[in-house]
């Protein structure tokens, strides 16, 4: 008995998080509790009190905070960088297409990719390709569904950003929020729980008083209302394009080996092309007139470089970051870029604003916050201390 015994403590005790069987030879005829040695080793108070240390050591701190400014730096940078480009560009220079800066920041990041690859297969760079280009015809067709919708999502985001403030776009994004759990109960069957539901109607509440609060300005001509509707009608496409693209994707990784590297370039490719097919269809008197890269400066280049770097950026933020700080990033973003806006673009933000703005971040935060589990009672019986 023991040596049972013995055992039985070894191998609870023993380093490294599989999971090991207990037998418990009690009433229970011989059945098999399930013990996780990882929870065995949280419950000790003095390991947990180690952890809590690591996690609060200069190093972690400053991964958390810089993946903080990371994420912000590129949700407000790449805004006002956009804005800027559209608005400043001098009178006697012709202003650069959005569709040429689409096409060039798809074959940037699609290089990226492909560099990312080539490191870590050892430059097996073509092989792979092969494998999971060439030879996998039916995810390729998949998968030009959502490039397709990315293309014109960034298409719509120049235009969006050409006739609204980067305050009032930055709200009225947050409606994508709305569109990828919708899609998400569509395709996912997702249930969402009554909180989540109050958030949702908080955010549509909260972009509804910024719109309102923008097309009841006075001193705006007809022209600029013109404009800003538009640039509304853009977000708004925007938003639903967001949304389904990345339920649609989500549904596709779900149950795929491949790595996410190789699914980006698998949509890279088609999205290449439909880029290049949207230059020419919709711009090309422009192109012929003005070159490919008419208009284009160095902040220009800088726009298409952010892009580009954006989904390496959240990927750094995805491993070091938790859901918290991401919302965080999210909300903090919005107020930057009313501030930021404020300084250099002339932006004045009425009472009406700052309340819809306000709703806007609480609904953030609340539909990210986890849902508390209830817990469950045990189903086999514990021996009284």
């Amino acid at each position: 008995m023991m040596k049972e015994e013995t055992n039985e403590l070894e191998l609870v005790s023993g380093d490294g998080s599989t999971e090991g069987f207990i037998p418990d030879k009690s009433d229970l005829g011989g059945a098999k509790k399930r013990v996780r040695k990882t929870d065995l080793k949280t419950r000790d108070p003095t390991k947990r009190r180690a952890k809590k240390k690591v996690d609060e050591s200069p190093t972690a701190v400053l991964i958390k905070y810089g993946a903080l400014f990371l994420l912000v730096a590129q949700m407000v940078g790449l805004v006002l960088l956009m804005r800027y480009s559209r608005t400043s560009q001098p009178k006697d220079q012709p202003l650069y297409l959005a569709s040429t800066a689409v096409f060039m920041m798809e074959v940037m990041k699609l290089g990226i990719c492909c560099c990312v690859i080539a490191y870590q297969s050892g430059g097996q760079l073509m092989s792979e390709l092969n494998v999971h280009v060439l030879q996998s015809p039916v995810e390729m067709a998949k998968l030009s569904v959502p490039s397709f919708l990315y293309t014109v999502q960034n298409n719509l985001l120049y235009l969006a950003l050409t006739n609204l403030d980067a305050a009032t776009y930055q709200v009225c994004y947050q409606l994508k929020i709305l569109t990828t759990a919708v899609f998400s109960m569509v395709l996912l069957q997702r249930k969402f729980s009554p909180k989540k539901w109050a958030a949702l109607i908080l955010l549509t509440i909260g972009v509804s008083i910024v719109q309102v609060s923008g097309s009841r300005d006075q001193s705006k001509s007809d022209s600029e209302k013109q404009s800003q509707f538009i640039g509304l009608v853009a977000v708004l496409c925007a938003a639903c394009t967001s949304g389904f693209s990345g339920v649609y994707f989500e549904k596709i990784l779900k149950g795929s080996q491949t790595s996410l590297w190789l699914r980006n370039v698998q949509m890279g490719l088609p999205s290449v092309i439909i880029a290049l097919l949207t230059v020419f269809v919709k711009d090309s008197a422009a192109v012929a007139s003005q070159g490919f890269f008419g208009g284009y400066s160095s902040i220009v280049w800088t726009v298409v470089t952010v892009q580009a770097v954006g989904g390496l950026i959240v990927a750094v933020v995805v491993k070091y970051a938790d859901n918290v700080l991401k919302v965080f990033a999210t909300s903090f973003s919005i107020v930057v870029s009313c501030v930021l806006s404020a300084i250099f673009f002339d932006f004045h933000a009425s009472f009406a604003f700052i309340v819809g703005a306000g709703l806007v971040v609480l609904a953030t935060v609340l539909y990210s916050q986890p849902e508390k589990k209830l817990r469950r009672k045990p189903i086999l019986p514990t021996q009284a201390k």
